[in-house]
């Protein structure tokens, strides 16, 4: 497993020396934008716990992180459409590690389909995908983060809904809705110096963006859309959330923050 390193979007990654020893849990840290916010909150000294569905890319993100010399990950194979799974998964690894300072809610499905053929099942399924696990993980990790006196929640929105984006009615429902949690709990969270934000990603090219989508019509709507030329890389959107992890975005709550090069 290839784990993006800091510098593959052009740029080295800032360094956060407040971050080393603090502790993260992600979810859908297995591949992907999840991957590489995983290998990018490791590399600035955190310790890092996650859960992903997938089995083995998840195993090979471990190991890759080991293989550079980092502390292994906790993580664990997690369905999060089981609420009680996560939640006991997010308590087993607040008991190996100690309380989380930091909670990136990053797990999706963009799934395409169509309006005609969502039915109540598949609509519930997609939310339970999409939006549900956010809202219990937060529940989770607060109390934690109470204990310690503060701490830093990230919701992963989308640009997709916000460009009218098509094919995904029931995935544009749940990431819209991320805007309405991050600020609808900016303030009771904010009492406990508990902060909450979006950071919400255009198109970026990973693995299964490229393999699915990226074909001639792609290439010339990044060209159309986009502002700067350059693919967004998962670790943009890293560089991102390890702000807002540390004490740099310390007054920094109830916002979105967009990375997508200017497309919206």
């Amino acid at each position: 497993m290839n784990i993006p390193s800091s510098n593959t979007s052009g740029t080295a990654s800032a360094r956060y020396p407040g971050l080393q020893g603090r502790r993260a849990f992600v979810t859908g840290g297995g591949s992907g934008i999840g991957a590489a916010i995983v290998g990018e909150l490791a590399r600035q000294g955190m310790q890092v716990a996650f859960v992903d569905i997938a089995e083995a890319p998840s195993r090979a993100v471990a190991e890759a992180l080991a293989a550079e010399g980092l502390p292994t990950p906790w993580w664990r194979r997690c369905d999060v459409r089981d609420v009680p799974a996560l939640q006991a998964a997010i308590a087993d690894a607040a008991t190996a590690l100690g309380d989380f300072h930091v909670l990136v809610n990053n797990v999706a499905s963009d799934d395409r389909h169509t309006l005609e053929s969502v039915t109540p099942q598949y609509y519930d399924e997609r939310m339970a995908i999409n939006e549900r696990p956010a809202f219990f993980a937060i529940q989770s990790v607060v109390p934690g983060m109470r204990r310690l006196g503060g701490g830093s929640v990230i919701n992963l929105g989308s640009t997709g809904w916000q460009g009218k984006g098509s094919g995904y009615p029931c995935y544009a429902i749940a990431k819209s809705s991320v805007n309405g949690l991050t600020r609808g709990l900016a303030r009771t969270l904010g009492q406990d110096r508990i902060r909450i934000n979006t950071v919400s990603p255009g198109w970026v090219m990973t693995e299964r963006q490229i393999a699915l989508w990226l074909d001639a019509e792609g290439e010339k709507e990044l060209a159309r859309n986009q502002c700067l030329p350059d693919r967004l890389a998962p670790q943009d959107i890293a560089h991102m959330v390890a702000f807002l992890a540390s004490d740099a975005g310390r007054m920094c709550t109830a916002q979105e923050f967009t990375v997508d090069a200017g497309w919206v």
